[in-house]
Parts: C-alpha cells; structure tokens; sequence
C-alpha cells in the first residue's frame, strides 16, 4: 500500500507524468512485497518550492508505506527515485528530499489493514 507523492517547482508534461508515475511503479519493488498492483502516485507540478533559497529545479518526495522495510530497501528506492526525476525533469539528485513515512496503520475500502 505504498503512495508516493511528488512535488517539483518544475513543469510537467502529461507524459512526462506518465512517465515518472510508470517508472516510480517499477521502483517501488526495491522494497519486497512492493509493487505497481497497489501503488498510488501523486504528482504536483509548478509547486512553490526552494531549496538553498534558490527557485532553481528541486523535488520533494513523500514515500508512505505500509509496514517497516529495511533501511537497504529504502536507500535503494532513493536512488531509483532520484535517478528518474532527474532523467526526466533534469532535477539533480542534491535537490532532491525523500521523506518516509511506514506505519503499521493502514486504512482501504472502509476498513484497515
């Protein structure tokens, strides 16, 4: 039940969404039992963001995820993370903040996990 959330002082295509949503759902299975089947993605393009005090290309990526992987796991995911922002958006990965939130509490379809 993993959702990550992207927000980019960047502009993004509508293929370019697609794109980022397609390639986060392949990177997702850095952590096992991971996968596209149940992932959620959101995207927030031309977001009011600095980093350093500077308006230049930056992200900020929020990764909730159901459950506690490893710290391996997770430093994996940041690399693929980073890796695609920066293929498709040019945003390089010292601009990039990955924040994860697990928990063991997950709420779908009127009931928990």
């Amino acid at each position: 039940m993993p959702f990550i959330n992207v927000k980019t002082n960047t502009p993004v295509s509508q293929d370019k969404m697609n794109s980022i949503k397609s390639q986060l759902g392949q990177a997702i299975t850095a952590i096992p039992g991971k996968s596209e089947g149940w992932l959620m993605v959101g995207i927030e393009p031309d977001h009011n963001l600095w980093f350093k005090g500077k308006p230049d290309p930056a992200a900020m990526v929020e990764v909730s995820i159901f459950g506690s992987p490893s710290s391996s796991s997770l430093s994996d995911l940041t690399g693929r993370i980073t890796a695609i922002l920066n293929s498709e958006l040019g945003i390089p990965a010292a601009s990039v903040y990955v924040k994860y939130d697990c928990t063991n509490d997950w709420g779908w379809n009127g009931s928990n996990f």
